[in-house]
């Protein structure tokens, strides 16, 4: 097989493998083969097994996919584990310098030993040295085994020391070391193995944090609050760096913008409120406990009409739950947060690029509705390295800064009401603190209150503002991403819905049904409220999968609330083990189900 494989890296957390996996990964990306890694990492600090997965595929398919080719073993604790993953005919690298245990030799998979601590132990005196180029010593091997151009790994290497030449020597060696041993002992190239190609074209490999990083930044946010949490904290870092990068007075030197590490997730909302209040573009980033922690203020500033932006990068719950495993599970929990009648916009992001244009819309979005938004991504999609198309932004581009009103727009208007409809889209007018000496200033409260920003208890009072809320819902419905619908190659009765990371699987289960003859017509969610396209989509077909990465198939709930769509219409595929979906297991439950369901249908 060229160009079509699956390598996991067994290693322990926290001794320098992560730096050597990555460069296997980018001297694939160098040599034009679509590549997608998978970090699969514990949450303590160092001394668990950590693995590293990297899918090779000529084709582009960036999801997960079962079974593993070649496993790179270099932790004993995960051993069994680790031999059992291989699928038949695999191979499975070991080090070599012990004897392998008869409990871990299977008869249907090849071994590649290598004595990595032999060979470091004899070329390194220095203890941490050893334990580094180990690593770099079984990239080498696999440079030799599945046939790596050598020339792209010490460019690589090159380019990461740059500025500390000393160190690319020692580097360079431990990569030949691994490289000669492989060829001596082995022959290589393997039966699959890398081919030069130019499938890559001008992606770029980014996570998606550190594309909602960016994206805050050129969507105009100059505050960020925070509190730590796995798998967040690397947005609010991401912002930080490229602030200080393009948010510095090139004449004083002075930050145009503030970053503050709050003492926890319920005063990282409220900051983030008070700045939005305050006319500054703010966001927040965290996760599904901070989500819990942060729905009072989130009921806050929907009622108060706030402007606030929260990038939620989801993992499996509930409580602790998994904080380094992926999952799709803050959904209600995001669209309906706090108490009372509340519901808040989702942006639901697929890729980086997405990741970044849709922070800076959100930015745009918060103020032109006065409201919460939420980014909904994963762990997945934001911790892990995807291919993407670059980033693109127009300089010429203006902040959507919503209905402002300036000092001059309050000396010729009448009298100022904050919560007055006057447009008859439900979003009313705001002012700045400040913007005029005597006019357009208002009492900012959570509790119920007239057109006027006065303290009211009369239920019909109560009721108007709770109705112009929903108009201001139903004007949001034509201001977010719309679905994006795809219609099979042959006429179907049957859909399918998905959303986030799970369009990787998605679109390659999809593919590969359409290669036995099943077809299905497709809509991806890009965000909540839906849209009449995904209602229409719904009523055009007698049966939709819903696909989604939980337990209890929250976005099949939302459908069926919002749409009011009978249960027995939307017909669940489910993964919930933490781990990226794969188009195998979709494709599995859905020629199971799929099979229930078009028996009943009529021709």
């Amino acid at each position: 097989m060229i160009n079509d494989f699956v390598v996991r890296f067994a290693n322990v957390n926290g001794t320098g493998s992560a730096s050597a996996n990555f460069l296997f990964t980018k001297s694939i990306f160098r040599m034009g083969i679509p590549v997608t890694p998978k970090n699969i990492f514990p949450s303590n600090i160092q001394g668990l097994p950590t693995w590293y997965e990297v899918r090779v595929s000529e084709k582009g398919w960036q999801g997960r996919k079962e079974g593993i080719d070649l496993l790179v073993c270099v932790n004993p604790q995960s051993m069994a584990k680790d031999v059992e993953s291989v699928r038949p005919g695999g191979y499975f690298l070991y080090d070599s310098s012990k004897q392998l245990h008869n409990e871990f030799i299977r008869a249907d998979i090849h071994y590649l030993g290598i004595p990595l601590m032999e060979i470091c132990n004899r070329e390194y005196t220095d203890a941490r040295q050893r334990q580094l180029f180990k690593n770099i010593v079984y990239v080498g091997a696999l440079s030799a085994l599945l046939n790596i151009e050598f020339e792209v790994l010490t460019g690589l290497l090159n380019d990461q020391f740059k500025g500390k030449e000393k160190l690319i020597a020692p580097n360079v060696k431990a990569l030949q070391l691994g490289a000669e041993y492989a060829r001596e002992n082995f022959t290589c190239p393997l039966p699959f193995y890398v081919e030069r190609r130019n499938l890559i074209g001008d992606s770029i490999m980014v996570d998606g944090n550190t594309a909602c990083g960016l994206g805050a930044v050129y969507g105009g946010a100059t505050v960020c609050a925070w509190y730590p949490i796995t798998p967040s904290t690397s947005v609010a870092e991401a912002f930080h760096d490229y602030a200080k990068e393009y948010r510095i007075d090139t004449e004083t030197g002075a930050k145009n913008y503030a970053i503050v590490q709050a003492e926890d997730e319920l005063a990282a909302i409220g900051m983030v409120i008070g700045a939005g209040w305050n006319g500054a573009r703010s966001f927040t980033a965290t996760s599904g406990p901070g989500i819990s922690l942060m729905n009072e203020f989130l009921g806050l500033a929907y009622f108060a009409e706030i402007p606030s932006v929260l990038i939620d990068v989801q993992r499996a719950g509930p409580s602790t739950g998994m904080p380094t495993r992926t999952q799709q599970s803050d959904i209600l929990e995001a669209a309906y947060a706090s108490h009372g009648d509340t519901k808040h916009i989702l942006l639901l992001p697929s890729t980086p690029k997405e990741c970044f244009d849709m922070t800076a819309q959100a930015l745009d979005l918060a103020e032109q509705l006065q409201t919460p938004i939420i980014v909904l991504t994963d762990l997945d999609l934001g911790m892990n390295d995807h291919l993407s198309p670059p980033f693109e932004w127009n300089d010429t581009v203006t902040y959507q800064r919503g209905k402002v009103l300036t000092a001059k727009d309050l000396d010729n208007m009448g009298k100022f009401g904050r919560y007055l409809d006057v447009d008859g889209d439900g979003i009313p007018y705001r002012t700045y603190p400040g913007t005029h000496p005597t006019k357009g200033s208002f009492f900012t409260r959570g509790t119920s209150r007239d057109e006027y920003a006065i303290y009211s208890e009369d239920g019909a009072v109560y009721k108007r503002n709770m109705d112009r809320l929903m108009v201001k819902w139903e004007t949001a419905k034509e201001m977010v991403p719309k679905p994006i619908i795809s219609q099979a190659k042959a006429s179907t009765q049957i859909g399918v819905i998905y959303f986030g990371t799970s369009n990787h699987a998605t679109d390659e289960a999809l593919f590969l049904l359409s290669e036995q003859g099943i077809h299905f017509d497709s809509l991806r969610l890009r965000a909540f409220p839906f849209h009449q396209q995904v209602a229409d989509f719904i009523a055009a077909h007698q049966q939709v999968f819903v696909i989604e990465q939980n337990r209890d198939a929250q976005m099949r709930s939302l459908l069926m609330i919002e749409l009011n769509i009978a249960p027995d219409k939307l017909i669940s595929i489910l993964n919930y083990d933490g781990m990226p979906m794969t188009a195998e297991n979709i494709v599995q439950q859905m020629q199971s189900k799929y099979k229930q369901y078009a028996q009943a249908i009529p021709a």
